[in-house]
C-alpha cells in the first residue's frame, strides 16, 4: 500500500480510492435494489423487524421502555428539520467567513442529494413495512431510506468540510468518525422504529455514501482550479 501511494502520489491515490468507493457503492446499490425488487429479501427484512419487537406485543420494541424514546430522538437527528438546521448553520458560518463558493457548494450538495433521494423513492415506490406498528410518522415510500441517505450526505459532507479546518490527523479521524456514527445511529433507529426494512437503510447508506463521495471529488477538483476556497 505504501509503495502504491509513493508511485501514484498522495492526491492521485486518494482520488483513486474515492472513485473505487463510487463504483463499488453504485454497483452495490444496483445489486441490492435488484434483489429487493425480486422480493428475495422480504422474509429476512420482516424477521429482523419482528425480532426487534416484544413477542407478546409487537407494538412495543425490545429493551427498556425508555429505548423507544431514544429511538425517536435518534431518528430525529436524520430528519429534515435537524439536517436543514445543521446545513444552514454551516452555511451561515461560511457566509460570515466570506467563503461564498464553499457555502454555495454545501447548499448545492445537500439540495441535490435531497432531489436524488426523492427521485429514487418515487422510482422504486416500495411500500412501508406493515408487519409491526410504526413508532414514527412516515409520508413517503420506503426504498431507499431517506433519513439514512440524507444523514450520510449531510453529516459526511459536513464532516469532510470540518476535517479541512483541523491540522492534526487524529482530529480529522475523530470528525469523520462522529459523522459515520451519527449516520449509523440514524439508520439503525429507522429499523428500530419499524418504519424501514434493513435493506432500505442499507440502500440509503450506500446511496448517501456514493453521493457524498461524488460531492467530495467535485469539491476537490473545484478547489484545485481555484473555484472553491481551499482553506476553510
Amino acid at each position: 500500500m505504501k509503495h502504491l501511494v509513493e508511485r501514484l502520489g498522495r492526491h492521485e491515490f486518494v482520488v483513486l480510492l474515492a472513485a473505487l468507493i463510487v463504483v463499488a457503492g453504485t454497483w452495490g446499490f444496483i445489486a441490492l435494489a435488484d434483489v429487493v425488487l425480486e422480493g428475495r429479501t422480504q422474509s429476512l427484512d420482516e424477521s429482523v423487524l419482528l425480532a426487534l419487537r416484544r413477542a407478546d406485543n409487537p407494538a412495543m420494541p425490545i429493551g427498556p421502555d425508555w429505548m423507544a424514546e431514544v429511538g425517536r430522538d435518534l431518528t430525529a437527528v436524520g430528519g429534515v428539520a435537524v439536517l436543514l438546521l445543521a446545513t444552514l448553520a454551516v452555511a451561515g458560518f461560511l457566509l460570515l467567513d466570506r467563503k461564498y463558493a464553499a457555502m454555495g457548494f454545501v447548499l448545492a450538495a445537500v439540495a441535490s442529494g435531497l432531489v436524488v433521494s426523492s427521485l429514487l423513492k418515487a422510482c422504486f415506490a416500495r411500500p412501508r413495512p406493515d408487519v409491526v406498528p410504526h413508532l414514527s410518522q412516515v409520508y413517503t415510500s420506503s426504498f431507499p431510506s431517506g433519513h439514512s441517505m440524507m444523514s450520510a450526505i449531510v453529516y459526511l459532507t459536513l464532516g469532510a468540510l470540518l476535517s479541512h479546518m483541523v491540522v492534526r490527523r487524529p482530529l480529522k479521524f475523530y470528525v469523520l468518525a462522529v459523522a459515520l456514527l451519527l449516520t449509523g445511529l440514524v439508520g439503525g433507529s429507522r429499523v428500530y422504529m419499524g418504519v424501514h426494512y434493513p435493506t432500505d437503510v442499507l440502500a440509503g447508506w450506500t446511496a448517501g455514501l456514493v453521493w457524498a463521495t461524488l460531492c467530495w471529488l467535485a469539491a476537490r477538483k473545484l478547489q484545485r482550479r481555484g473555484l472553491i476556497e481551499k482553506h476553510l
